[in-house]
């Protein structure tokens, strides 16, 4: 189906973080300013409804290739049975929405950061990267904006909040600012800088999709939310301008990103392999499926899957973006007939099924019209629609690998008694160390956080920087539990020491080592 042409800088200080004053925006032409537009009630209701089920058939149609394709294009057919939908409701790119969503239902419009971060410290459902990060850093005290930040979380730039933002741009219909305002308080949560960027890009595309068709100025606004020098605005700049030079060759466009900006993230589980679970990379994917999709569903859906890596994401909010601009109704009914028979199935760890959230969206979006200079009349609902307005720049001193240290490497030195479990070691006596001596600018240790794990000392060159829970339900292995880039090249130490306390859930005191990256020297500017 193709569309015809229709009528605030976390608080985190630290010296990675780099903060700038509120910047002016591009040069592009207004799409809203000063503008009025009224729209029906069941009209926007219905672009809600398509905006969710977009989400939810795109999370579908791409979860079994999700990273089956790294560094390179999904080259395998695509499959796709209306059954498959059904598999979106124990998606976490749409439960972790709902649990943000229901704060706002139970607190309210002006609930603070530290509501979100308390909601998300008591969910139970398993998380990896920014996020798992992000929650332990909750539950353990440090609250956003703090457990976002890149002092404390390794993963702020990945693309955890990109794929749990879609809520806030489908409750601001018309006012890309105002999702702005809502992306800073919830994304901070568990992302800093490109990784809260990530998400206002989305859901500005979305808010100006509830009355723009054309997919170019739709991705520009998603761009003119962002501040103009920050990589991630630098980085979808160049996709518009080799969509522009190349716009009937997608692959093209993909080959280009991929030379130029993709797999800089420092994600340890990206060191030196294809994996790259970058906000920025898949968010040009985003922009690549909605460009050269070009309005046609099915399209926009495949490219944004065959671009790769976190390929059930990308294509979620591609198809939400769409379903808005089309409407539940104007959806291909071979896509949306399996949501009829589930409409009222609640998505795992929530309260909410299809219809509850449509509704409690739409609720959220007519209080927040009103706020923001609009009214309700008569099934009529009027908007006084809003131009993106930058949000203010925060960027963080990303180093690059330079090695991956092995625990039996002589780099590390162990003192106390250490036990070999399968590739780690483990100690549970108090006072035990190891201490990682590197040349460099940086480096991030390793190791397992797990039921039988407790707490542990960190400290950078011979200075106690943080105590560390490493207790988790699960097991969860090779993730950062301590990181640090931006020194002074040069010899440096890392030591881990087991504390000899533990969580009261915990089993064990022990403390769990797997390997370390060290890190050398800036990225370099891209040109």
């Amino acid at each position: 189906m193709r569309i015809q042409k229709m009528l605030p800088v976390p608080r985190g200080a630290g010296m990675m973080a780099v903060g700038a004053g509120l910047l002016l925006a591009l040069s592009a032409p207004s799409l809203f300013a000063q503008t009025l537009r009224t729209i029906p009630e069941d009209q926007l209701l219905n672009k809600i409804k398509g905006g969710w089920a977009g989400q939810m058939i795109g999370v579908s149609v791409g979860g079994p290739t999700e990273f089956r394709a790294q560094s390179k294009i999904y080259d395998q057919p695509i499959a796709w049975n209306p059954a498959s939908v059904r598999s979106a409701i124990g998606q976490d790119d749409l439960y972790v929405e709902m649990t943000f969503s229901q704060v706002m239902d139970t607190e309210g419009l002006d609930a603070p950061m530290v509501s979100y971060g308390k909601a998300f410290a008591n969910s139970q459902y398993e998380l990896w990267h920014a996020n798992f990060i992000g929650r332990q850093n909750c539950r353990n005290g440090i609250l956003p904006p703090e457990s976002g930040h890149p002092l404390y979380n390794a993963h702020a730039d990945d693309i955890d909040f990109q794929i749990e933002a879609d809520f806030i741009g489908l409750m601001c219909p018309g006012l890309p600012a105002t999702s702005n305002e809502f992306c800073d308080r919830v994304g901070h949560v568990m992302n800093y800088g490109d990784g809260v960027y990530g998400g206002m890009f989305v859901c500005a595309m979305y808010a100006v999709a509830f009355f723009e068709n054309e997919i170019p100025a739709i991705v520009d606004a998603g761009i003119r939310a962002l501040p103009p020098e920050s990589e991630y605005a630098r980085c979808l700049r160049d996709v518009m301008a080799w969509y522009q030079e190349y716009p009937e060759d997608w692959k093209k466009t993909w080959q280009l990103f991929e030379d130029k900006w993709a797999n800089t993230d420092v994600c340890p589980h990206g060191a030196f392999n294809a994996f790259d679970i970058d906000a920025k990379t898949n968010g040009a994917y985003i922009a690549i499926g909605l460009l050269y999709g070009q309005g046609d569903f099915e399209k926009t859906v495949n490219i944004s899957t065959q671009c790769g890596q976190d390929s059930d994401c990308n294509p979620s909010s591609a198809a939400g973006i769409l379903g808005v601009i089309l409407g539940y109704d104007q959806l291909p009914k071979d896509w949306t007939q399996e949501i009829e028979s589930i409409k009222d199935e609640k998505f795992s760890f929530t309260d909410y099924s299809f219809e509850d959230i449509c509704r409690s969206t739409m609720e959220r979006a007519k209080k927040l019209i009103l706020r923001h200079g609009g009214s309700i009349e008569d099934g009529r609902i009027t908007v006084a629609l809003q131009d993106p307005v930058p949000a203010k720049l925060e960027q963080w001193r990303q180093d690059q690998p330079a090695a991956v240290v092995n625990e039996d490497d002589p780099a590390f030195t162990w003192k106390g008694k250490w036990e070999q479990v399968n590739h780690e070691r483990m100690s549970n006596e108090a006072g035990a160390e190891v201490v990682l001596t590197f040349e460099g600018t940086g480096a991030m240790v390793l190791g397992s956080y797990n039921k039988n794990a407790g707490h542990a000392n960190a400290y950078l060159d011979g200075e106690k920087k943080r105590a560390i829970n490493m207790y988790y339900p699960r097991p969860k292995g090779a993730e950062s539990l301590y990181h640090i880039m931006g020194l002074p090249r040069g010899k440096h130490t890392v030591t881990i020491e087991v504390a000899g306390r533990k969580d009261p859930q915990s089993e064990d005191y022990a403390v769990f080592i797997d390997k370390a990256i060290v890190f050398d020297g800036p990225e370099q500017p891209k040109p």
